[in-house]
């Protein structure tokens, strides 16, 4: 299947004139020439296409019906010769010596079936029992139409033969604004992708809740739902239509057209049958409603030959979001970090409430994440009644402490009025190295002292700063001064965590953390939210700083200027790459081709090459299948999103699974 699982579909609104069946064939190839040209796989056109839905009175005529057969005929013979997907038109069929509101789908000239209306509005501008049968006066299963003789019901799910995972079911117009709309009853049979031909005409406000609709839809059938809606083209005796289109996936609108535009016109996206497959398998009461469904309906399966085209662009008409975890629109980022960060004042209250509103203690880094905890500790002893004189902040600068970091810190913990207490941990980490029997960087203890040793460390040259033992006791020391403390509040993230950055019982393990589902690059979008609605003056400089500086766990000495040497997105690669990798593989259990095919159509802070994405996607899977023993006894935290590693919760994986087969398929990418 072309460009790693997605289907491109179309919903189209062509010109039309009214019970002009001629004309508005020719409309609708115009437009099934222009999805070919797109590569489309699906088109859907709206209600009654060929003949326009404002025939009213006409329904009833001899001459519109046939000619509406006819001009299905025409379409027939036409799209066979140049598109190779689907299509679905609307039309007026007779059957059983009854009108119906129907849908004929096709590929190529092969009329695949028709499936007729279900809810005929009857109130209000609308008339359609007044010309209509519904669907369930039907007596046959079959119909002939244009000279073939086809299935027909509302029981009918057409499926690709050679596009997996790619089952339309159809519904029309009023089927969708009904409680149960037969949409539901399809997608609970098989139906990943479901198709609306509309002629919904526009009021006041009517747009926003049709918009809605569809996005909802879509959600609660877990599918992709594209929506075709009738145009200006019809007559505007007593309303106008919009020519409103649409297509949702699974509760997200992925395109939309302008309504009242005269030309025909496409709306073209991307669907994704992996993903929809995916929340299927891992959303339990959707099966579970599955079983209702097949007590009371069974439905006839149409398989049809799908033609791909092999030569389309490998750009999706779809949007890739670089940074999924942190929203593009700014008022949307503003509400989304005011959520998480009550929520996480909220969570930490009811611990605290539980534990007695202990005295908490908190290591505070002067970086992003120790930071956002020590505000989220400040403001849940407010919400608390609590004065914050009982939060116990300590910085603990270290061999690797810079000044700028360290004048972060110390100016946090004076304007949040906590209490604050600076230890310099190096002589206690010299102890433990002389225990130890270890010399750091090979350089002997022997008479060291703590400012000579650090002397000597600013002056190694990069290439020789790697001590994992010499990192490990820093980050030890501080746990364990904090664990004497108080109730110790935890700091770090959820993208350290799936990195397994962070050191194994250290900064690692608190007695609750509220960051613990929060992705390192929202971090930086919630410190800079409260700089900028909690702060001013001198304090919210100090945040903006914070924001700015290069993260690091500064575990190894900083230059001979006092300047950051260890930098984490040198050691390990980008953030926004790899919280990227993690929703993807995370939330829709995407495969690495497809993780990399993704990457690369997103469009993040910086160009990387296709080697650079493939490198740092296989250090992620490295390093998150290497490390579940640290996420198999996490302290507890919150979730604030749509992804988590608590193992309580969202995430389950033995700590020695191996990642081969997963890097084997990056290098396959």
């Amino acid at each position: 299947m072309p460009h790693h699982g997605f289907l491109r579909v179309a919903a189209a609104a062509p010109e039309l004139r009214v019970a002009d069946c001629r004309y508005n064939a020719e409309r609708t190839l115009d437009l099934l020439r222009a999805a070919d040209d797109a590569g489309a796989n699906l088109v859907v056109f709206p209600e009654m296409g060929l003949t326009g839905y404002t025939c009213h009175d006409l329904f009833h005529d001899q001459t519109l019906v046939p000619s509406a057969a006819a001009a299905l005929d025409t379409l027939l013979g036409a799209a066979e010769m140049f598109f190779g997907g689907v299509a679905v038109v609307g039309l007026p069929v007779y059957a059983d010596g009854r009108l119906f509101n129907c849908a004929a789908v096709f590929r190529g000239g092969n009329l695949l079936g028709v499936v007729p209306k279900s809810f005929l509005p009857n109130y209000k501008e609308f008339y359609d029992a007044r010309y209509f049968a519904p669907a369930s006066a039907a007596v046959a299963d079959t119909v002939t139409l244009a000279g073939r003789t086809v299935p027909f019901g509302t029981d009918l799910l057409f499926e690709s033969a050679s596009v997996p995972g790619f089952v339309l079911g159809v519904e029309i117009c009023e089927d969708l604004w009904t409680p149960i709309a037969p949409s539901s009853l399809q997608a609970l049979a098989g139906a990943t992708v479901l198709a609306n031909l509309s002629a919904s005409n526009e009021t006041i406000g009517k747009a926003s809740y049709r918009r809605q609709l569809v996005a909802q839809q879509s959600g609660r059938c877990l599918a992709g739902y594209v929506y075709a809606g009738c145009g200006p083209g019809e007559s505007t005796t007593d309303v106008v239509f919009g020519g409103h289109c649409m297509v949702a996936e699974c509760g997200t609108m992925l395109a939309e057209s302008a309504r009242f535009r005269r030309d025909g016109h496409l709306t073209v996206a991307d669907l994704d049958p992996d993903r929809i497959a995916h929340d299927r398998v891992v959303t339990g009461t959707f099966h579970g409603n599955h079983l209702d469904a097949q007590r009371t309906k069974t439905f006839r399966r149409i398989k049809f030959t799908h033609l791909i085209d092999a030569d389309r662009g490998p750009a999706l008409v779809r949007p890739v979001d670089a940074h999924p975890f942190v929203p593009s629109d700014p008022a949307t980022l503003r509400e989304r970090c005011d959520d998480i960060f009550h929520t996480q004042v909220c969570a930490l209250g009811k611990r605290l409430d539980h534990a007695g509103r202990p005295t908490v203690a908190i290591g505070v880094s002067g970086g992003l994440d120790s930071t956002l905890a020590l505000l989220v500790v400040c403001k849940t002893f407010d919400a608390l009644g609590e004065p914050r004189a009982k939060i116990q902040a300590r910085t603990m600068p270290g061999f690797g402490t810079t000044t700028r970091t360290l004048a972060n810190s110390r100016a946090l913990m004076t304007d949040l009025g906590v209490t604050a207490r600076e230890i310099d941990i190096r002589p206690l980490c010299l102890e433990q190295l002389r225990a130890l029997g270890h010399s750091p960087f090979g350089i002997s203890l022997d008479g060291a002292t703590v400012d000579g040793l650090s002397d000597r460390l600013r002056n190694l040259p990069v290439d020789k700063r790697n001590d994992l033992v010499f990192e490990n006791v820093q980050a030890r020391v501080r746990t364990s001064l904090l664990m004497n403390t108080g109730f110790v509040i935890g700091t770090g993230d959820l993208s350290e965590l799936a990195l397994g950055w962070c050191t194994y019982n250290a900064d690692h393990m608190s007695m609750y953390n509220p960051n613990i589902g929060i992705p390192k690059t929202l971090v930086k979008f919630l410190v800079r939210w409260a700089a900028q609605t909690e702060f001013t003056g001198s304090g919210r400089d100090t945040l903006m700083d914070v924001v700015a500086t290069e993260i690091s766990p500064e575990l190894l000495p900083p230059s001979a200027t006092g300047e950051i040497v260890q930098s984490t997105e040198q050691a390990i690669g980008p953030y926004e790459l790899h919280d990227f990798f993690l929703y993807h593989f995370l939330r829709f259990g995407a495969a690495p081709e497809k993780i990399l095919f993704l990457a690369g159509q997103a469009k993040f802070n910086r160009p990387y090459t296709p080697d650079e994405i493939r490198r740092w996607l296989a250090v992620f899977l490295r390093r998150f299948f290497a490390n579940q023993f640290k996420r198999s006894c996490v302290p507890d935290g919150p979730k604030v999103g749509s992804v988590s590693l608590s193992p309580r919760g969202d995430w389950r994986m033995p700590s020695d699974a191996t990642a081969r087969a997963w890097l084997d398929a990056v290098e396959r990418g």
